[in-house]
């Protein structure tokens, strides 16, 4: 399963998505002790200046992994349950049937039948993911707004149901980390951020992740430019933003180094314990946020390489308005790759609201593969 790192073929790689049209990105590759950093395009598409592969950036739902790793330690210390229904923690925030029903797991791996929040703080988004009806009129409202929590929580509990506790294929719903974030803070006595931080982000090492109070990101970063579809045209910076609609579920800064060091440290047992990180690893079937089904685990999912023998990698991917990012790391913990893009949502819709393909979808998907897998 040898496949040595091969810089040229990445260079190659890395240029030919920003050529498709991104307007930056930039990723680091390891495989054992071989390193690979690129970077190709620009960080503002007003100055011309340039992305480089150290620049922090917002990685979006990758966050996830942060939480669902502070729940494990919880449940590790006896202090959270994973078979236990939520309702017993958090009454207030699930009362009732529902908070009876549906368990720690179930928030975990999003099959507690809880229905997305966003679409409900964002109205012009009311049709999300049915993207024919959409528009983009409420991200500039809420650029600044500070959402309550509790409030989005509760919206996304009373909002009809998109599945039974427990039931299969569950749905991606941010509902459900909105929960573990109250759920952290209710077993925890501290802020959310404030455990992450102490026990996640600097147990594994990493100096340029954090969980950020405010709407700006500090150092060298990149614009975030949002296409929505083609309906913001040209793309909008949102690199300023209240992080507040989806909080430490959704809210991190990190680097690509950092990425990789924190998988590495996860899949070495160095976060949580073996016994937790097979718990993390065990999967079910799971509808994406772009209506996919993807296998999905507790804050972690699967890719497994196009030929055998080439391995399973596990991490996760996040957006944000305008930003993104993927990464993953080989089972072993000998390969990672993690990658960074500063442009969302650039595919058309066709007249049902569909997505269309993008000349980025398959040079970033020739870039994860071979970054990957050789």
């Amino acid at each position: 399963m040898k496949n040595p790192l091969d810089g040229a073929a990445l260079d190659a790689a890395i240029e030919n998505v920003h050529r498709a049209g991104m307007p930056g990105l930039f990723a680091e590759v390891r495989d054992g002790e071989q390193v690979w950093r690129g970077a190709a395009g620009v960080a503002d598409v007003a100055t011309g200046r340039p992305v480089t592969a150290d620049m922090r950036h917002r990685v979006g739902s990758i966050t996830k992994t942060f939480t669902a790793a502070a729940v494990l330690q919880q449940a590790e210390s006896g202090r959270i349950g994973l078979d236990t229904p939520i309702g017993r923690y958090l009454p207030g925030l699930v009362p009732g049937e529902r908070g009876a029903a549906i368990t720690v797991r179930m928030l975990l791996n999003h099959t507690s039948g809880l229905a997305e929040y966003l679409p409900y703080a964002y109205p012009s988004l009311k049709a999300f993911p049915s993207l024919a009806d959409t528009g983009p009129q409420s991200l500039d409202d809420h650029r600044f707004t500070r959402f309550d929590p509790a409030e989005l929580i509760r919206t996304g509990v009373t909002a009809p149901a998109v599945g039974i506790p427990g039931g299969r294929p569950g749905v991606y719903s941010n509902t459900n980390y909105l929960l573990l974030v109250q759920l952290l803070e209710q077993v925890t006595g501290t802020t959310a951020e404030q455990y992450i931080t102490r026990n996640v982000i600097e147990r594994a090492g990493l100096l340029d992740t954090e969980l950020p109070a405010g709407p700006y990101v500090d150092g060298p970063h990149s614009q975030l430019y949002e296409a929505w579809f083609g309906m913001i045209d040209p793309p909008r910076d949102y690199s300023v933003y209240d992080m507040s609609w989806v909080g430490p579920s959704a809210s991190l800064i990190s680097t690509v180094a950092d990425l990789n060091r924190f998988y590495a440290a996860l899949l070495a047992g160095e976060i949580v314990g073996p016994s937790s990180l097979a718990q993390m690893q065990r999967t079910v079937p799971v509808v994406s946020q772009e209506g996919r089904t993807i296998e999905y685990g507790l804050g972690l999912h699967p890719m497994e390489g196009p030929g055998p023998g080439q391995g399973v990698f596990w991490g996760h991917g996040g957006t944000v308005w305008g930003g993104g990012a993927l990464a993953m790391t080989r089972a072993d913990g000998k390969r990672q790759m993690a990658v960074a893009v500063n442009l969302q949502r650039w595919n058309r819709l066709d007249s049902a609201g569909v997505p269309q393909p993008h000349p980025v979808d398959g040079a970033l998907a020739a870039l994860y593969r071979l970054a990957m897998y050789g």
